[in-house]
């Protein structure tokens, strides 16, 4: 049976001053447990941590710059040994492709991937602390199910979330020896500041507090594995199992289909 989150836990989260990432901290905090919230706004992090100053500390960076990380290392154990670090901080760009720009795919790679990858350095030495204690150590990563199929625009995004899905499934076989939980959160479409811009129609849509819900439950419950809501990713997964021809003309199709929408919405 798994003993995440059963008692007081000391937890850092990234990307925490919004979306998902604040919805998981007003969640865990709301249950007791003990966080260190990183984004890059200071003062969004500070009107966090008022609510319960005792059980909260900021710590402000930017994931993708290194030396901003080391800066904060010291904070990842400000109430003891650290026993869950719960990578969030991302964001989506979508590419026009009659405008072709790669720095659209560098900045997604850059903040999904490199920024995630970066948080390591300073958080996978704590959990090793916590795992020799012989005390529960898990790792989390808020990867998305868009990238199990091939939707138009999002060439960077799906590419950048299918590699930290890569990372992270990589990592949970060499860190199993060690005792080191990895954990994949797959959402759907959430609404937030991100999702807040898109364009198009988002089906399943569901608040970040209802996906804080859904993903705090699941690591309670021990899962290495949250996908959610389940009609959609149960959908996508279904699609992606089609044969490539298919899923190529239906992608091509729903493409087609959306740059007609703007054309007559233009």
């Amino acid at each position: 049976m798994s003993k995440r989150l059963e008692s007081t836990s000391n937890i850092w989260i990234t990307g925490a001053s919004s979306g998902i990432g604040e919805a998981v901290t007003r969640e865990l905090m709301q249950q007791g447990h003990r966080l260190v919230i990183t984004g890059r706004r200071q003062a969004a992090l500070d009107e966090l941590c008022s609510l319960a100053p005792e059980r909260m500390k900021p710590a402000t960076a930017d994931t993708t710059d290194r030396e901003a990380l080391q800066a904060i290392s010291g904070d990842l154990e400000a109430f003891g040994s650290l026993d869950m670090a719960i990578l969030n901080a991302g964001t989506c760009e979508y590419l026009e492709i009659a405008e072709y720009d790669s720095s659209i795919i560098d900045h997604n790679i850059t903040t999904n991937v490199v920024g995630t990858a970066r948080c390591l350095d300073i958080a996978l030495p704590a959990l090793r602390r916590t795992a020799q204690q012989g005390r529960p150590a898990t790792l989390v990563f808020v990867s998305s199910s868009a990238w199990w199929f091939p939707f138009g625009r999002a060439e960077g995004y799906g590419a950048s979330k299918a590699a930290l899905t890569y990372f992270a499934h990589a990592l949970r076989a060499d860190l199993a020896s060690e005792g080191i939980d990895v954990v994949v959160v797959s959402p759907g479409f959430v609404k937030t500041p991100l999702t807040d811009r898109n364009d198009f129609p988002m089906p399943f849509l569901v608040s970040a507090e209802d996906a804080a819900s859904r993903i705090v439950n699941g690591l309670r419950k021990g899962k290495t594995e949250i996908a959610f809501p389940k009609r959609f990713t149960w959908t996508l997964k279904l699609l992606g199992a089609l044969p490539q021809g298919v899923i190529d003309r239906m992608s091509a199709s729903m493409s087609r289909q959306r740059k007609k929408e703007q054309e007559s919405n233009g």
